[in-house]
């Protein structure tokens, strides 16, 4: 899931979003955020959501699928 922490990496940089923030905002430790951003785990399928909410972006985009 490499491409996943990558995205999420750049999305919560472009946004100028802290880890402890956005762990508020979606209701998960900062721990968590850190582990995600370094492959180290994966997230729920709920908080799959609850990103792609908050970025306002789409899960396929978040796991980097095209589409296709």
């Amino acid at each position: 899931m490499k491409i996943f922490a990558q995205r999420l990496l750049e999305l919560r940089n472009e946004r100028h979003v802290s880890q402890a923030a956005l762990a508020k905002a979606i209701g998960v430790s900062y721990s968590i955020i850190c582990y995600w951003e370094t492959d180290r785990s994966e997230p729920t399928g709920i908080n799959l959501v609850k990103l792609a909410d908050y970025f306002d972006v789409t899960v396929d985009y978040l796991l980097g699928r095209n589409g296709y």
